[in-house]
Formats: C-alpha cells, sequence, structure tokens
C-alpha cells in the first residue's frame, strides 16, 4: 500500500515507539494506531500527544497503576470540544480510557470567611518557616490574586504578604507572615475544638486514607486515586496533581491534605461538592517546600 509522506513519517515513529507530540492528532480523520505500534507506544509519548492536542478547559487526565491513562471530561465539554476530544484519544484505544465526571471542573475559591486577599477567600494549608520567618502555604491560584491576606473578612486582622505564587503550571503559594501576627502553629485545624499536629511532609500515593481540612467544608476524608495528573482550567493547565475521592467546595482552596501527621498536598480544584460527593485534585506540598526553602513544624 502506498503511503503520502506525512503517514509514512508517522507511521515510523509511532513504530519507534517516538510519537511526537500531536502528530498522531493532526489529522481530522485519524484512525486508531495499530494494535502492535499502540503496545509500543510510551505513556510519556501518548500524554504528550494529550497535551499537544486535548489540553481542553474542564477535562484531566492521569495514569491508573495499570499504565491506562484516564481521560476525564467534565460537563462544559460538549459539542466540538468533545468530538475533538474523541477524536484525539480513540487512536490510542484501549490504551485511554475517556470517561466523564460529575459537575463542573473548576478551582475551589469563593467569598467568605478564612483567610482573605481582594474580593475572595481561600483556606491556609500548612505553616512553615525557614530559620526564625515564618510563612504560610496556600494555592497559587489564591497567591495570585492578592498581595495582602487577612484573618478576617473586615480586613483589619493582616496575617502577611504574598511571598511568591506559580499558578498554572502549578499551583501554590507562599505567604510571609506579618511580623505583627504570632499565631502559627504547625498544626491543621479538625474543626471539631482540635488540631491535627503536622511533624513532616511526604508524598501521596495510590490508596493511601488522607483527610483534607479546609474554610469552607471542614474535614473530609477518603483516599488517593491517582497521582501525577494533569488538570486543565480555564485558566491553564496544572500538571503533576494528586487525585483524591475526598470532596471540597468553594473556599477550601489551598486548604490542607494530610495523612497523620504527614503534609502532603494543598487544595487546587475539582468537580462535585460535599453533598453529593466529587473529586479534588491537590498540588503536592513537598513542591512548594522544596520551591521556597522551608519546612513543615
Amino acid at each position: 500500500m502506498n503511503l503520502s509522506p506525512i503517514r509514512r513519517t508517522i507511521a515510523l515513529l509511532a513504530a519507534a515507539g517516538l510519537a511526537a507530540a500531536g502528530l498522531l492528532a493532526t489529522q481530522a480523520s485519524a484512525a486508531p494506531v495499530n494494535p502492535s505500534t499502540l503496545s509500543k507506544l510510551s505513556t510519556a509519548a501518548i500524554t504528550s500527544t494529550l497535551s499537544e492536542n486535548a489540553t481542553i478547559p474542564g477535562t484531566a487526565w492521569e495514569t491508573d497503576p495499570n499504565g491506562r491513562i484516564i481521560v476525564s471530561y467534565d460537563s462544559t465539554v460538549t459539542g466540538a470540544k468533545l468530538a475533538q476530544l474523541t477524536r484525539v484519544t480513540k487512536q490510542f484505544g484501549d490504551r485511554i480510557k475517556l470517561e466523564k465526571m460529575s459537575g463542573k471542573l473548576t478551582k475551589y475559591i469563593a467569598g467568605g470567611d478564612a483567610i482573605y486577599g481582594g474580593q475572595y477567600r481561600c483556606s491556609l494549608g500548612f505553616n512553615v518557616r525557614s530559620g526564625s520567618t515564618y510563612y504560610f502555604l496556600t494555592a497559587g491560584h489564591c497567591g495570585n490574586i492578592a498581595s495582602s491576606w487577612y484573618a478576617n473578612s473586615s480586613k483589619t486582622t493582616l496575617l502577611g504578604t504574598t511571598y511568591g505564587s506559580s499558578f498554572p503550571g502549578n499551583d501554590y503559594a507562599i505567604v510571609q507572615y506579618s511580623s505583627s501576627y504570632t499565631n502559627h502553629p504547625g498544626t491543621v485545624d479538625l474543626y471539631n475544638g482540635s488540631s491535627q499536629d503536622i511533624t513532616s511532609a511526604g508524598n501521596a500515593s495510590v490508596g493511601q486514607a488522607v483527610k483534607r481540612s479546609g474554610s469552607t467544608t471542614g474535614v473530609h476524608s477518603g483516599t488517593v486515586t491517582a497521582v501525577n495528573a494533569t488538570v486543565n482550567y480555564a485558566e491553564g493547565t496544572v500538571t503533576g496533581l494528586i487525585k483524591t475521592n475526598v470532596c471540597a467546595e468553594g473556599g477550601d482552596s489551598g486548604g490542607a491534605l494530610f495523612a497523620g501527621t504527614v503534609a502532603l498536598g494543598l487544595t487546587s480544584g475539582g468537580s462535585g461538592n460535599c453533598s453529593s460527593g466529587g473529586t479534588t485534585y491537590f498540588q503536592p506540598v513537598t513542591e512548594a517546600l522544596s520551591r521556597y526553602g522551608v519546612s513543615v513544624y
């Protein structure tokens, strides 16, 4: 069979396991890749193609323990967007599972109580320090919206000022405490009159039992369902996230994900709510700690 130069090049690249991002998805009518070729394609090659051709707001993907890539989409992905997503994913056959998530994928930020910046509120994640200088971590999409953060809605009690923030790409921010604010224990509020001491930080693992604390919905429990997940928010893509079946709602952004005394992550966003349940993604805390040279205590 005669192949055009472009199709022949694509076939050769795929057979070598070197599918360049986007090449397999450049043709709107592309047929599924040959099964023998699929088995040779690396997960990295497939996710690279997704990044180049399926970065649609309202979508997310991660790799399950068996090496299959789970691609999720929310209620906003319809019509031409859903057609594009289907076209890109179907060529990889059973290497990708396409599934619809409940609700709308969004950042969990809202107006209300907890830590206040600009016209919004978020949740404090973990108190951290470098030597005798104290900070707290929260979500990067929170850090991007305000330079000053307060403990009350009337903004009369200054907590501190944003020292650094990264979003999209990552979703973490660090706020340096004001010298006038000295109440920053190394604990997480359990919203029942008690707190959980945090003594170390670690990396989450699939199947791990975890808890999340946030200013809107308090503490909820669940498990880690995936790591190194990619989420495509309307404002941009965030990679390397922890996926869980723990619920969260607006205003919980930046809140702590932890397992016992171990800090794991910062609430980024998700879909669903704490009435019907949902999916929530977290920025790994170890990345933020390393970036700013700080530690939990």
